[in-house]
């Protein structure tokens, strides 16, 4: 009878190896890939517990069974990131002009943080926003600066001395002429700068490259270009075997919500990632590779 068991388990493996294989679907081999390493290493198979009623990523997502989220100080981007405050459950993800996005496989949750009206906040836009929204409330107003695509430095400091940014061609100056301030419709009026001029390509160059062991809350995977993509890790949560899960966070175009993004490979660990992934990491709507990884 044990023999028979083991032929049989054999058999459904197989079956299940070649499926997995079939070159008909060149997004199998991806796809079921990371979901073998995921069992092979313990990955728990139990669905991760979603709060419903939860307001932030930290209280609407739990990590998986066996895993314990990262701590971290109240003034960090880490914590902020922990803490980005979602509209409720079942909510649509909606374009600038209002659009509801119909793609609603892609994301779990919505970030709840106004994008405007103009098609600018895209993909590597909220990056920036995020990072500048941490700074400007921790009032470190002199950290807050981004390169735009023909190396131009936009420092905040300087937009809220009362300079303004003058682009003619390829040509960028600051001038004078504007009201000295740091108030938050200001604040606002220079991210929309920054998301005129800069974009995956700049950031990328202005990002350091990082190795995928050493992937924390707060780091990027980005692929400059004309499109390229950036989505930003958001959650890490650890287990006592050291394995890692991560969650990643996305607008994309056009300008859209920020969007806490599902796991296409693993549907019962969505939406954690788990960092053993190989070479290629599969997200919704866009594949990265482990040195895509990048942190300011």
């Amino acid at each position: 009878m044990v023999h028979n068991n083991f032929a049989v388990l054999s058999i459904l493996l197989i079956i299940f190896l070649s499926s997995c294989n079939n070159n008909n679907n060149p997004q199998a081999t991806t796809n079921t890939g990371p979901d073998l390493i995921s069992i092979i290493k313990n990955i728990p198979n139990k669905s991760v517990k979603q709060n419903s009623t939860g307001k932030t990523i930290k209280e609407r997502f739990d990590p998986p069974e066996g895993f314990t989220r990262e701590t971290h100080a109240n003034n960090s981007f880490q914590y902020y990131l922990q803490n980005l405050p979602l509209k409720p459950a079942d909510t649509k993800v909606k374009y600038f002009d209002g659009r509801a996005k119909l793609a609603s496989d892609v994301y779990t949750a919505v970030v709840d943080m106004d994008i405007g009206k103009k098609n600018l906040q895209q993909c590597a836009d909220a990056v920036m926003r995020l990072r500048a929204e941490h700074l400007y409330h921790q009032k470190k107003y002199d950290q807050i600066h981004f390169n735009f695509t023909n190396g131009f430095n936009a420092t905040y400091e300087n937009w809220r001395k009362g300079k303004r940014i003058k682009v003619v061609g390829n040509k960028v100056n600051w001038t004078n002429g504007g009201t000295a301030t740091n108030d938050y419709d200001s604040f606002l009026k220079y991210m929309e700068k920054v998301f005129m001029y800069a974009g995956t390509l700049s950031l990328s160059q202005e990002l350091k490259s990082k190795p995928i062991e050493k992937l924390a809350i707060g780091d990027i995977f980005i692929q400059g270009g004309s499109p390229g993509h950036a989505i930003i890790v958001v959650d890490k949560a650890v287990n006592q075997a050291g394995k890692v899960v991560f969650m990643l966070a996305q607008s994309y175009m056009p300008a859209q919500d920020i969007q806490i993004l599902q796991n296409p490979n693993n549907r019962k660990l969505s939406p954690w990632y788990d960092l053993d992934f190989g070479k290629m990491l599969d997200t919704p709507e866009w594949r990265f590779s482990k040195n895509d990884l990048k942190s300011f």
